[in-house]
């Protein structure tokens, strides 16, 4: 018979916390002779339902976020699709519901996690109202200087300080999404780039030129990269058979140069000028901000910056490394 250990929460971010929700049912999986992890997260997030003018700005989309959670080491994710009818649950109704079809042996959760209607229920409760059915363990939350949060992220997020959200998440921030037609200024100007747009409900970094990665699928012709990354493991990883990184200046904000109304993210690959990623899902990690957005005057004075951007990603990126959490004891 398989021995289940359910992972609970909503997981935005899939940050350090969350990793080690992860990483505790996977070790509580390896005790088993026959185990599976399986992480329950909620879609759409709870408050998105609850009170929408309170909803916040999401750090991953739903795919990313699967994503991130098998390589955390969920075996099986289980997407529960809140509505007002789960909200309005008791907590023995959220049990019967949401663990009784998988039988679990363990239930893993943070220690802010909340269920039932009114969110009245904890993982203490969780464990009392089990009647023995199954075990809980409640880890407690990770803090240095304050405690991890996804909020406390999208807060670097969106101000711009992508170190720091780097330091929360345990790896680079990636903003995710399908390459759309720009106004092919850059084509015109040597420095194409590959363009996302900015939907609202997505945490995105604050507008300003960015050192990073674009992160395009296998299918993509394999780079011979102008950056050495296999002398420092801080660095993320050469092309391999899962994606293709290309060492990219990241241009975040409306283009006020050309009197832009749309925000996007905008991505020029170092060297490339012949990719082909209109209608792929890509991603784009930052790793530092350079500076804050301009408005030049004219194109000399335009090409002369982004000439100097390059330069500057040539300079950031070989030294960039993730930086370590510490937490307080």
């Amino acid at each position: 018979m398989t021995q289940t250990v359910v992972a609970i929460g909503n997981f935005d971010g899939v940050h350090r916390g969350h990793q080690a929700i992860l990483q505790t049912a996977g070790n509580l999986k390896a005790a088993q002779t026959d185990g599976v992890v399986v992480a329950l997260t909620f879609w759409p997030h709870p408050l998105t339902i609850l009170r929408p003018e309170r909803a916040p700005d999401l750090l991953t989309d739903l795919p990313d976020r699967i994503q991130l959670l098998r390589e955390a080491g969920a075996d099986q994710v289980r997407v529960i699709q809140f509505t007002s009818g789960m909200a309005a649950w008791s907590p023995a109704q959220f049990i019967s519901a949401v663990l009784g079809p998988l039988a679990p042996q363990v239930v893993v959760v943070g220690q802010n996690f909340r269920f039932g209607h009114g969110a009245q229920a904890d993982g203490r409760d969780l464990a009392e109202l089990a009647g023995g059915a199954f075990s809980v363990v409640v880890l407690p939350l990770m803090s240095d200087t304050e405690l991890l949060s996804s909020s406390r992220i999208r807060r670097a997020v969106i101000s711009g300080d992508m170190v720091d959200a780097a330091r929360l998440l345990g790896r680079w921030f990636r903003y995710s999404g399908i390459v759309v037609q720009g106004d092919q200024r850059g084509h015109q100007l040597g420095f194409p780039t590959a363009n996302l747009t900015v939907p609202a409900g997505r945490a995105c970094p604050a507008d300003g030129v960015y050192a990073g990665w674009l992160v395009t699928p296998p299918a993509q012709p394999v780079m011979a990269a102008p950056l050495d990354s296999t002398a420092n493991p801080g660095l993320p990883p050469q092309p391999s058979r899962l994606e293709c990184r290309w060492p990219a200046a990241i241009s975040v904000g409306v283009n006020p140069t050309f009197i832009g109304l749309e925000r996007r993210v905008e991505a020029y690959a170092l060297d490339q000028t012949d990719l082909d990623l209109y209608g792929v899902q890509v991603g784009v990690d930052f790793v530092e901000r350079l500076r804050p957005t301009l408005r030049f005057d004219g194109l000399d004075a335009l090409i002369a910056q982004l000439n100097q951007d390059v330069a500057a990603v040539r300079q950031v990126l070989p030294s960039a490394v993730l930086p370590a959490f510490t937490v307080s004891t």
